[in-house]
């Protein structure tokens, strides 16, 4: 309706009306299979809004095509069309976003009941529950009694999800008085406090398995990702082929030495890659480990160099990383091998370190967006990257990728880039 008032015709031609009325249940369908309202999808703002946008444009596309293939589309102004998807993209990101940021206050206190078993003297694990009861005298599921199981079924009524404490040698029956309770049944292991949470459990030749790692995109996802990194990464190249000219003459008419500064990175998989740069330093003084943080009075760094790191012109080469499938367009920033932060290798900080490289490095990053760049003095510095590093990788879309790219122009001349 909001399209049709802008193109300034008459609200009274309900062609809007229609186009609704076929888009509405389309979505719908589209986002309850997509899980779109499903309880884990709404507590994460960035994943409700992923969903809900990916479920609109496949309706959109639906109905378009259909819409094509029999020959009624004249009943469906392009132009309105077009106009009404834009605002309802945008009306839903917004809506869906602060939604779920105010999901407790919207829905008058928390939506998602949660109830702990504790089993003997086990003791109560931290985290927010609903209700805590005892299983003394009241639940033993190594009893097979049915008014044990009525008891259960009774108190586990209309809850989320149930927890149960339990000693290990109470485990297994307590996951078959669970496996039919219709409720998400857990069940503690603090054997795990300290570790990689596990993503689950699989079965190998009939023994079963922890699920500790996986690749954190779908195939779809990385698909994605991979045609939105050449698209992005083509078209800069051909448009910045001049400024790349350019730059090369300027470096080499103020020291002699290559254009182009090849150093050892990090990449995907942990699996180490040649990343390019222009030369900003001169060859002499160039530290191919990295080991040495460059400083903001740096005298190893020539007068062009200190012009193009300033405004990161000497990352554009990586363009060329992206090209070649060993760097994306955004990810976690490649770390040389010698990088340091308080005189200790980065992996010495924090062990997660490694696990920032389930995916391709980027040209930028939620860390860079964020200003943590520079010279890493202090372990804080790596720790503030790291924590946004893992944080992308936990809440990956292809929408927070564009509005990555669309930051990192605030950031290009940053107090710390030298």
């Amino acid at each position: 309706m909001a399209a049709v008032v802008v193109r300034g015709e008459s609200i009274a031609h309900l062609s809007w009306l229609l186009i609704v009325a076929v888009l509405t249940p389309v979505y719908l369908a589209t986002a309850l299979n997509s899980h779109a309202f499903a309880s884990e999808t709404i507590q994460d703002p960035f994943n409700a809004v992923g969903q809900g946008l990916k479920s609109l444009i496949l309706a959109l596309a639906a109905i378009i095509f259909v819409a094509y293939y029999l020959k009624t589309s004249a009943s469906f102004p392009r132009l309105t069309v077009a106009i009404g998807s834009v605002f309802s993209l945008a009306t839903m990101a917004m809506c869906r976003y602060y939604f779920t940021r105010h999901l407790t206050t919207f829905l008058g206190g928390n939506p998602f009941s949660i109830i702990l078993i504790v089993d003997g003297d086990q003791p109560i694990p931290p985290g927010i529950f609903s209700i805590v009861v005892s299983a003394k005298d009241v639940f033993d599921p190594e009893t097979h009694d049915p008014m044990m199981y009525d008891r259960l079924a009774t108190s586990l009524a209309g809850l989320d999800r149930v927890v149960v404490s339990c000693p290990p040698e109470r485990r297994h029956a307590w996951a078959n008085a669970l496996k039919g309770a219709n409720v998400q049944g857990e069940i503690v292991i603090p054997e795990f406090c300290g570790y990689t949470p596990p993503l689950g459990i699989a079965i190998h030749h009939g023994t079963p398995t922890l699920i500790v790692a996986n690749g954190p995109l779908e195939l779809v996802d990385r698909a994605v990702k991979r045609s939105f990194d050449l698209l992005t990464a083509a078209t800069a190249l051909i448009f910045l082929s001049p400024l790349f000219a350019i730059v090369a003459i300027a470096i080499k008419l103020d020291s002699p030495g290559p254009v182009l500064f090849r150093q050892v990175r990090i990449g995907r998989a942990n699996q180490m890659f040649e990343m390019l740069k222009f030369r900003s330093m001169r060859v002499e003084s160039c530290d191919s480990a990295g080991g040495v943080s460059t400083s903001r009075q740096d005298d190893r760094i020539t007068r062009i160099g200190r012009f193009i790191r300033t405004t990161s012109i000497d990352e554009l080469p990586q363009l060329i990383n992206v090209l070649l499938g060993q760097m994306s367009i955004v990810g976690p920033r490649p770390h040389a091998l010698g990088s340091r932060a308080a005189n200790k290798l980065f992996w010495e900080i924090d062990p997660r370190y490694w696990h920032r490289h389930a995916v391709r490095p980027g040209l930028t990053g939620l860390a860079q967006v964020r200003g943590f760049r520079g010279a890493t003095l202090l372990e804080s510095d790596l720790e503030l990257r790291l924590q946004a590093d893992l944080e992308y990788l936990d809440t990956w879309s292809i929408w927070r990728d564009l509005k990555i790219v669309i930051l990192t122009f605030r950031v290009l001349l940053h107090r710390n880039a030298f």
